[in-house]
């Protein structure tokens, strides 16, 4: 059994759907608009076999390689240089007025737990800090556009994983 469970959130935006697009895939566009980020650097960039990193306020880092892009987003695998990786789809869809945002999470496997004892953990934990995480992503691109300057730090909480 995989084991690989996912975590999706979404958020409506009143910005057009070419205007969200811009942002995301703009190079570097993490250190203005992710929360938890304390550095974004570009290895290549754009379309697919984009690669970056990711520092987070923590220290932690982590490697983002792009493996599908569009104009309607884009997938990638996420995690530390040799560790397990995520994967991660980011979906965008609307209009010249209005667009929605999601970002699903596809977790990397729990391996460690026997049968259906991965649940436990996931449950408890991996699933409200990932809600709690993309919750605070979203809404820091939501900032950005509505402000047009970089969302400060931690400005939705502080997250126990990467603050």
């Amino acid at each position: 059994m995989n084991n690989s469970l996912f975590i999706k959130r979404n958020k409506e935006l009143n910005f057009s759907k070419d205007k969200v697009l811009d942002v995301i895939t703009t190079p570097n566009y993490l250190n203005e608009t992710h929360p938890f980020c304390k550095k974004n650097t570009i290895v290549s960039w754009p379309g697919i076999g984009s690669k970056d990193v990711l520092e987070y306020l923590n220290g932690l880092t982590f490697e983002r390689d792009f493996t599908y892009w569009d104009k309607d987003g884009y997938d990638l695998t996420i995690g530390t240089k040799n560790g397990p990786k995520s994967k991660v789809k980011w979906r965008l869809d609307g209009n010249v007025d209005k667009s929605e945002l999601s970002i699903q999470i596809h977790t990397h496997s729990l391996r460690k737990f026997p049968g259906p004892l991965y649940l436990i953990p996931f449950i408890s934990q991996i699933r409200p800090q990932l809600n709690s995480y993309l919750d605070s992503v979203l809404n820091g691109i939501e900032y950005y556009l509505e402000n047009n300057k970089p969302v400060p730090r931690n400005h939705f909480g502080k997250h126990k994983w990467f603050s």
